[in-house]
């Protein structure tokens, strides 16, 4: 019976919650990953099922998992694993994706996992006979665009900040002109940061580099300053404001919209009603690791004379310079008819400030020990971790 999710990307931070939230859902699913230098398939996928039972208390069933890579010619299944796949699986979810901003070439990332990856499971959608895609692209496929963003919207000729926006656009677009799917669905989140209950993540891109690089900066023997004051120019107005999404609520928003087929075929902006400025962010990261002192020395005034401390903080953020600039409004007409009871929680000032010393105390590592042991915004053990809400 043709009635399983294939699910890619099932490892990653936002696979390990969708994984969770659709087998909740009573969604069947199955799973496409990569082997790790320890790990079998099926040794990666039972830890991550180990782990989501001991925090639900519940037993959940198990993913039906396959041995494969997105980027490779039918997601590299074996030829008995391809029929399996057309015999059981009635949608995708495609979910794998590189978050690499800077291009290695066509052959390299961030285009060989976003572009290639997706044209193999399209490939291997059409060869087994699955019409059903859902895909995640991102927010950003809006690239340098202001104003207001719509979901109908795509290619509108805008320029784009790193070739993370550029692989994203092409892909979605080779996703809309597969002629063989139905109306395809796409979700587009902003910048996905880590639990808003327990503050874990996996990944540690954008906020968490800048608040990684600082810290370990600071900490360094050479940077040590008794009186935690150091006085350092940062590139930013202050005004400037970055759209942050808790894992949490994108996973459920996603397997709440696929559970209700009345809203497949269209697209959605999973991002906040209340970016994060600038000022904000500098505000937590100095509460989170100790220190003051940082000057927002203005977003086009060039430094002069730079500490050695600041060339380094510029040298290890070049590649995210694009990334700090304002982001546009994105329309969510779509996203609040479908889930309107399913509200992005705020990301403030505390909740940020959790989130980032939750990482300093992972060590920036995904080490799920850290995770169970986390605390909460209100600074109690809390080892439970709620199901995410299906509207």
């Amino acid at each position: 019976m043709r009635n399983e999710v294939l699910l890619t990307g099932a490892t990653g931070l936002l696979g390990r919650y969708l994984l969770k939230d659709l087998l909740v859902a009573g969604v069947p699913v199955a799973v496409v990953v990569r082997p790790s230098r320890r790990n079998s398939p099926v040794e990666r996928v039972e830890a991550i099922m180990r782990f989501w039972e001991e925090e639900l208390g519940r037993d959940l069933p198990r993913p039906q998992v396959f041995t494969g890579d997105v980027n490779s010619e039918n997601l590299g299944l074996a030829e008995e694993d391809v029929r399996r796949v057309q015999d059981s699986c009635k949608a995708v979810l495609h979910n794998a994706a590189s978050l690499t901003f800077h291009n290695g070439g066509r052959d390299a990332e961030p285009w060989r996992t976003n572009v290639q990856g997706t044209q193999n499971v399209v490939d291997l959608c059409q060869r087994t006979g699955i019409d059903e895609f859902h895909h995640v692209s991102t927010a950003y496929t809006c690239g340098l665009r202001t104003g207001t963003i719509l979901e109908t919207e795509l290619d509108e000729g805008q320029s784009f900040g790193n070739d993370y926006e550029r692989s994203k656009v092409e892909a979605e677009q080779m996703v809309r002109s597969t002629e063989f799917f139905k109306t395809p669905t796409v979700y587009r989140p902003s910048i996905i940061i880590g639990d808003s209950q327990t503050a874990y993540t996996s990944t540690f891109h954008g906020f968490y580099a800048m608040l990684r690089l600082i810290y370990t900066l600071l900490s360094s023997d050479a940077f040590t300053n008794e009186d935690g004051i150091y006085s350092s120019r940062i590139k930013m107005n202050g005004d400037e404001c970055k759209n942050f999404v808790p894992v949490d609520w994108v996973s459920a928003a996603i397997a709440g919209i696929l559970v209700d087929q009345s809203h497949h075929g269209k697209t959605f902006h999973l991002t906040a009603d209340t970016p994060v400025s600038s000022q904000t962010m500098i505000d937590v990261i100095e509460h989170a690791i100790g220190f003051t002192g940082t000057v927002l020395h203005g977003a086009d005034k060039p430094i002069e004379n730079p500490t050695i401390l600041e060339e380094l903080f510029y040298e290890n953020m070049q590649i995210y310079e694009a990334y700090w600039r304002h982001d546009p409004h994105f329309d969510k007409t779509n996203t609040e008819a479908a889930i309107p009871k399913l509200k992005c929680p705020t990301i403030d000032h505390d909740l940020l400030t959790f989130l980032a010393k939750t990482a300093i105390e992972m060590g920036f590592r995904a080490d799920d020990r850290v995770y169970r042991s986390a605390t909460n915004s209100n600074g109690k053990a809390d080892s439970t971790l709620p199901s995410a809400a299906i509207s």
